[in-house]
This record gives structure tokens, sequence and C-alpha cells, in this order.
């Protein structure tokens, strides 16, 4: 049996294997001048990283920057190349270590997972009814987005499937001589392939290229793994607790954004939402024939060998005649579920082309479900049928609809489409311009009165009718595709309660949300605020408080199931206050809406905003859930997951699975802590939160004398970063900024990661977070040994502090320092890294002094060594881009050849740092 903790030298032999191929290839494409320049850069920036000097440092420098075309090229893509080995071995190995998990004598359980989890309910020693209800409202939604769209093109990643598929078979101990030697040549070729292909895309992708991306996913992983997740909970269930019948809910789902987020993206049309909605149905129904298909080999069953339901003889006839042609049943009368199968399959061919065709979900798992029934009658009891089973639970998850897809506008649109129409009818002359508790009782008045408002379309603005058709186009969407295609509707950049009256009330004009005359209310549509800026956070509970207090929104929220959700900008918040006092602001706010909602009765989830990047509230999906007020984790948790992690998590099923693993477990692990210690309510100390309070104010006056008040901030940022050559990168359909403004508020938050993390400062995930810390220590001496304290036992603080030492080990000021070259004036330069530099060393002293550790990510080896492989091979990448970009912006005429190389660098760079954008 091999050793789980360890066992990186099998890693290491993965790395080296694929460094070997490539090395063999640099030679046959370039020639041993290419393999022996690229091994003397890397040996150079290796010997660098285990001994600092200026000469060799220098010697590293001047080799990098005597490359010239084409080798500088292939110089860049080799790095490039080999990271994206290196981050196929580290996924191989990760898969690795579960299988070997798995392969332990009982007794030995793999951290995070399912049955670590089950074992832990067990240990609580709750009741069946407890553990029951704790199932029932288990809920996790994960929302894929299209930003950033991953930098990575389909056809690379479907290359680097191939490679991992290819090493995860090398590690079948009984391979012949002559298997391995085709696994080799199998291997080699697909190396190859994947040097011989263009990394970059030569445009940018559209809305519905976005679209397609993320439905490679559900195609891919998805559709089989969320069902296995649900399977997987109840099978250990059923074996660590066997004398109970256990009822796994559907409280796994995925939804998406892409087509649907209209906030800054003038791509995203009503038109290009519908059509994503049809091709979402079509991933579903393909899916679904597939898996019809296959059942209809395993059925043979026959009436001359078993007795099957008469229920189910006679809907089979009954469909034959009303759905069925001549000629088109199964030919074989006695063979029930083919025949029943036969017609489903029809009916599946038809959904949105005929009166044949299933008009919803619910009919197909009605019929799915009277073969299961019929089934289970002539199989043993404690045999479950997997496979229908699986299917059933397949249908329940993703009905027709596939994903359920969330509009997000901002609030701006809104109000300037209601002041429109408000003035059009007479209501108000300037609505945008009254105060707010004017506004209110215009929109209440409004909301208050059965009647439309609505004059002919040709009255209103272009804008104005755009807004109309999003509205039209949802109610159509619902009539076509069932309610669940479009669940929420998610207003960005919520400042006051009437941006949420305000969406209700264009509802109201498209019929999704009524009020009839006997005051019946009808509601078809979550409205969810957006709160991202701190000062957006801080009104949060202020803003629901006033909205929960009004009969007119009470009305709509009782349609709902007494449901509200509320989203939470993490990119926004720390751009506008830095990581730390967005970080903490962000749990305050979940602290404080979830008490008041309690007092009106409100059940809340929230939905975090994050994105893969440290500093834009990035991490580990399970920590992620763990990190939250554990108060809140019952009501249920929605993440986004955003276009740059989805083929690090969901690219390879076993990867896919391991991710959904460890959310669920953390959410059971953590629901089922808050309801052991029930007079607490939470995990946590007053003290504790008193002092992330001081630790804040530090922290957020610290980042803002940097980031808003010195006046040479921007200058420095937009000139000590690629951030505008990023635009050229073709990764996303949205613009860098909002309404092509200049001024930095306008700025989007993922541009503004981006370029730092490529310049390697990376300071959105960490800058003043030192300062806050070191101030709270400086005024008592007990102050450290609270802040201890907190990092062992609040998971929101150690969450906090591990991911700032995730961004200080990924940053690196040596290299950092070569992009002062690119700021124009020196002075401006080197005062701001200055600043920089000084606020490094201040934070990594005081997190090695919190965490007790000697070096940064002491807790986490495998992190750790992952850093240190990556780091060496990153900083030849950014000394070429620093030349590159000079050369680039010094030049009178554009030069294609610059401009490929600098993309290059930016791809190469973000592969070696991983969670990036």
């Amino acid at each position: 049996m091999i050793n789980v903790a360890d066992n990186n030298s099998l890693l290491r032999n993965d790395v080296k294997k694929l460094g070997n191929i490539l090395g063999e290839i640099l030679v046959h494409h370039g020639g041993i001048s290419l393999f022996n320049k690229v091994e003397t850069i890397r040996e150079m920036t290796k010997n660098l990283r285990k001994n600092y000097n200026e000469e060799d440092y220098k010697k590293l420098k001047d080799e990098i920057n005597t490359l010239q075309p084409p080798v500088r090229q292939q110089v860049i893509r080799a790095f490039s190349i080999y990271f994206h080995l290196i981050n196929i071995a580290e996924q191989n190995h990760r898969i690795r270590r579960r299988r070997q998990y798995q392969l332990q004598e009982d007794g030995v359980v793999q951290p995070v997972s399912l049955e670590s989890a089950v074992l832990s309910i067990k240990d609580s020693q709750f009741s069946d009814d407890i553990i029951q209800k704790v199932l029932n409202d288990l809920s996790i939604e994960l929302i894929i987005t299209a930003h950033p769209t991953e930098a990575t093109k389909r056809t690379v990643l479907e290359i680097q499937k191939r490679i991992f598929t290819i090493l995860q078979e090398f590690d079948n101990p009984l391979l012949t001589k002559k298997e391995r030697r085709t696994l080799e040549d199998s291997l080699f070729n697909e190396v190859t392939a994947l040097w011989q292909t263009d990394e970059l895309r030569q445009r940018k992708p559209t809305v519905l290229d976005e679209v397609k991306n993320g439905l490679y996913y559900f195609n891919e992983t998805l559709f089989d793994t969320l069902p296995d997740i649900h399977q997987e909970l109840e099978a250990q269930l059923d074996q660590h607790f066997p004398e109970h019948t256990w009822k796994v809910p559907n409280f796994l789902h995925f939804g998406s954004w892409i087509g649907g987020d209209r906030d800054g993206n003038p791509n995203v049309t009503p038109e290009v939402t519908w059509e994503t909605l049809q091709l979402q149905r079509q991933v579903a129904l393909k899916k679904y024939e597939e898996s019809i298909i296959e059942l209809m080999k395993r059925f043979s069953q026959t009436t001359t060998r078993v007795d099957l339901s008469d229920t189910l003889i006679q809907s089979v006839e009954e469909d034959e005649r009303n759905y069925m042609e001549s000629g088109e049943e199964w030919p074989i009368k006695s063979e029930i579920y083919r025949r029943k199968f036969a017609v489903i399959l029809k009916r599946l061919r038809q959904v949105g082309e005929s009166e044949v065709g299933y008009q919803n979900a619910e009919q197909f798992l009605q019929d799915l479900n009277l073969v299961k029934v019929s089934a289970e009658k002539h199989q043993p009891s404690n045999r479950k049928l997997k496979t229908i089973r699986k299917l059933i639970r397949q249908a329940e998850l993703f009905g027709f609809h596939l994903a359920t897809l969330d509009i997000r506008n901002h609030s701006g649109e809104h109000e300037a489409a209601v002041a429109e129409i408000l003035k059009v009818v007479g209501i108000s002359d300037d609505y945008s311009s009254l105060p707010e508790e004017e506004k209110i009782e215009v929109l209440k008045q409004v909301l208050s009165e059965p009647r439309p408002l609505l004059l002919l379309e040709e009255d209103y603005t272009q804008e104005t009718q755009e807004i109309f058709k999003v509205f039209k186009m949802i109610k159509q969407a619902h009539k076509e595709f069932g309610r669940r295609s479009i669940e929420v509707y998610l207003v960005s950049m919520t400042q006051s309660p009437s941006d949420l009256l305000e969406v209700l009330v264009l509802a109201k004009e498209a019929g999704i949300y009524r009020l009839h005359v006997d005051g019946k209310v009808e509601s078809h549509m979550h409205v969810a605020p957006l709160l991202e800026t701190i000062d957006d956070l801080v009104a949060g509970p202020k803003i629901m408080k006033t909205l929960f207090e009004m009969d007119v929104y009470r009305n709509h929220i009782k349609e709902r199931g007494n449901h509200q959700e509320i989203m939470l900008g993490y990119s926004d918040g720390s751009k506008d206050g830095g990581t730390l006092t967005a970080n903490w602001k962000l749990f305050k706010a979940q602290q404080e809406i979830h008490n008041m909602a309690k007092d009106f009765d409100i059940r809340l989830k929230f939905f975090h905003g994050r994105g893969g990047s440290l500093g834009r509230g990035g991490g580990p999906l399970n920590r992620s859930i763990l990190s939250q007020p554990s108060e809140t984790l019952g009501d249920g948790v929605k993440i986004t997951e955003q276009g740059e992690v989805l083929s690090s998590r969901y690219l390879l099923e076993d990867i896919a699975y391991r991710n959904l693993e460890q959310a669920t477990s953390a959410l059971l692990e953590g629901t089922t802590r808050a309801l052991k210690n029930p007079l607490q309510g939470h995990s946590r100390d007053k003290t504790w939160e008193e002092a992330m309070e001081e630790i804040s104010k530090v922290s957020l006056k610290k980042y803002q004398s940097l980031v808003f008040e010195d006046k040479d901030f921007l200058t420095y940022f937009t000139q000590a970063t690629p951030l505008n050559e990023l635009g050229a990168l073709n990764i996303g359909s949205r613009p860098m900024k909002r309404k092509g403004s200049q001024r930095f508020e306008d700025l989007r938050a993922i541009p503004w990661v981006f370029a730092w993390t490529q310049s390697r400062q990376m300071i959105p995930a960490w800058y003043a977070a030192g300062s806050g810390l070191q101030s709270f220590v400086a005024k008592k001496e007990e102050n450290l040994a609270l802040l201890q304290e907190m990092y062992k036992k609040w998971p929101f603080f150690q969450a906090t502090i591990n991911n700032l030492q995730m961004a200080l080990m990924k940053a690196d000021l040596v290299a950092a320092k070569e992009y002062l070259n690119l700021v124009e004036d020196k002075a401006i330069g080197e005062r701001i890294f200055s600043n920089i530099s000084e606020e490094y060393q201040y934070t990594k002293e005081i997190l090695l002094r919190i965490t007790g550790n000697k070096e940064l990510l002491d807790q986490t080896p495998t992190i750790q060594e992952s850093v240190h492989r990556r780091n060496p091979y990153v900083d030849p990448l950014n000394f070429l881009q620093v030349d590159l970009i000079q050369k680039m912006r010094e030049s009178e005429e554009r030069s294609e050849e610059l401009l490929t190389e600098v993309l290059l660098t930016i791809s190469g760079v973000a592969a070696g740092l991983v969670n990036t954008g």
C-alpha cells in the first residue's frame, strides 16, 4: 500500500516525464540551441531563487533581454507550456491521492469527504429527524460566469484533458511493456500537439461563444457528477445509519450568468438570452436521449419472464396510440420497457417542436418513475436500480432548462426606464431627482394599482424599449422553458430600496409580477440586490429592513415563499477598501441582515460573488463555505464559479467530483457545528469581532491613503502593470471599463486584479492587511495571543490569514521591481513601490507571528511546494513581459509580433500562478 502522506515522488516523476518530453520537442522544433537557451534561463532562475545575488540577477536579465525573434517567442512558449503540463500533473496527483485514500484499510477516511461528513454527523448523535431536517435544508448553488472567460482556448483544454487521461493510465500496475510504450508514444504526440497549437484567440469571443464554453462543462462532467454526489451521500447514510431510510433531496445545483448578465455588456441582448436558453435545453435533451438509448439496451425484460406493472402496460398502449405513427412502435410487444422507452425517445425529440413533445420536464419524470416503480417490483429490495435512478435525479436537477439563468443589470438602467415611464404617463416629471423617500412613495403607489402603466412602446427611447424587451423575454421564457429557467433578477450597484422596487414595477408591466383586483398577488421571480462597495455593504441591513417593512414588498416576498436572495460582491468591495476590510464588512453584513430577517420570519440566501483570484474572494470552495457566519449556513449557499476557474475545477470528472464533495462536506460540517452549539448560535467570541473591527479600520485607512489619496497612484497602476495590453488578450466579451470611462471607479475589478497579478505585486489580495494587524498587536501585549487564538478557532479568520499567506507567497517583489522600468516618472515609481515593499514585509512578519510558521504556508506543504515549483519559471516570463511592453510602448507603430509575444507572456504568467483572474 502506498503511503498517502508521503507520495509526492510520484508527482515529481510525472513532472519530470512531461518536462523531458517538452525538452525533446524543443530540440526537434528549434534545434539544440533552443533547448540550451531554455535550460540556461531555467537553471539561472532556479539558482537565483536558492541564492540571490545582484551579479547573477544581472546576467539573467542580460540573457533574457538579448533574445531575438523567432527564438524569443519559442522561449516564452516553452515556459508557458511547461506550466500547463505542471497543472495537468498536479491535477492527476490530486486524483491519485483520493484513490489512495479509497484503497486504504477500513478506518482511514479522507478529510473533507462525504464519508467524513456523515461520520461527523454520527458522532454528534443527532436524532434521525434532526439529520433529515439538516438534509432537507441543505442547499448549494454554483453559478458559472463568463468573466473573465477562461484564458485557455477549448482546443488547448481538450489536448490537456487527453494528456491527463494518459498520465492516469500510467498508474495501472498491470500495464505490459507494449502498453507502456504505446502510452509513451501517445503522450509524446499530445504534448507535441500542444506545442503546435496556437494558444491565443484570434478574436474576442462572442457571448454565444462564452455560452458554448460554459455548456462544455455541463456536457463533459457536471451532468453526470451532480447525481453521483447525491447518490454517494445517500449510500454513506445507508451504510452508517442502516436502520433508517434516507431521502437525500436535490441540494446541489448549477446555474449560469452567461447570456443573462447584461451589466456593462451591450452584447447581451434579449435575443442572445433567448438563444442561450435554447442552447441549454438542447444540451439537456441530448443527454437524456443518450441515457434513454442506453436504458433501452439494458431493460430487455419481457412479460414472459417477469410481471410488469399494469399501470405501465396501460400507459404504453395509450402512449403508442397518442404519439406514435404506424411502424414507429417497438416491434416486440412483450418488451414493455423498450416500448415505453421508444415513446419517451420520440417525445424527447419533439420537445419544442410539436404537441407530441413533452410540454415540461415533469411529464418526462412521470414516465421515468412509472418504469422505475415497475422494475423495482422484480428487483430485491436491497438492490437499487442505479441507472434509472440516476436519470431521474438528472431530470429533477436539470429539467429541460439545464441551468437556471440569472439576469443581471445595473440599477441605473432600471431607474432611467422607470423615470421615462413615469414622465410619459404624467406621474412624475423628474423621478430621478426625487429624494429616496419620495421615490419609494411613488413606486409603492404604482405597485398598489392593478392597472399597467405602459403606453405604446413607440413613445419611449430605444434604451427604455430594450429594458421592456428583457422583461417580456423573461415572461415568454417562463412559458416556453418553465419558471426554473429564470428565477432571479439581480440588481447591480443596489444603493437604496427604490433600486429593487423599480425592478418590481418593470416586472409588473410584463406580467411577471401581478396585483389582481381582488388583492391577490402573483410574483414569479426573485429580485435580489447586489451589495458591492464598502458603503453599500454597510447600508445593506437598513436597505433590506426598509423593504421588509413595506406591505407591497412583503406581499412579493410571501409569494416567493418568504425567501429573499442577497448577493454580496467581493471584487468591488476589495477594490474599494482592500481585501481585509472588504471581507470583514461582508461577514458583518451577512450577520446583521440574517439577524434582522429572522425578526420578519424571512429566510435568506446569500449569493457570494467570488472570483477565482485571491483579490476577488477566491480560494478553495470548501473553505469559502466554512468561512461564512455559521448561523447563515442553514439558509443555503450560492457562489459564483468564475470563468478562470472552470477548467481547473470542472474539466475533469474526478476533480469536479472532489470539488463538489468538499463543498457538500463543508456545508454539512458547518451546519451540524452550528446545531451542536444552539446557545452560542455561532462559533466565535465577541472579543474576536471587536478585534476585527479595530484591525479593519486601520487597514481601510492605509489602503485608501494609497489607492484614493495618492494623486500619482493611478498613473503608477496604469504604467507599472500590463493593464492597457490586457484588452487585446481576447478572453471575454465584456468591455474592461463601464461606459468606456477612464475613471478609476468605472474600471472593472477583473482587469484591476489581473493586471496587479501579472506584475507580481498582487496588492488587491494583501495590501494594507499588515498595517491593520500590526497596529492591533502593538496596542497591547496580549493582542498577539488573541490573534493566534482566532486563527486556531475561527474559520473566517483562518481563511483570511491563509489567503493572505497564499497571496504573499505568489507575489514576488524582485520580479515586480522590473515593472518600475515602465513608469515614465521614476520618482513616482520608486516612491509608490517603496510603499508597497514596506507593507509587504510588514504583512509577512505579522502573518508568521500569528500562524507560528517559519515560512509562509508551512501548514499546507503541498500548496507550498507547488508555489515553490512554479515561481522560478514565472520569473523569466515577467522579465520578458516588461522588456516587450517597453519596446511596444516606445514604438511609434503597432507591432503585431511584439503584441503577440506580450500576450503569450500574459497567458503564461496566468497559467503559472493559476488563481489569477
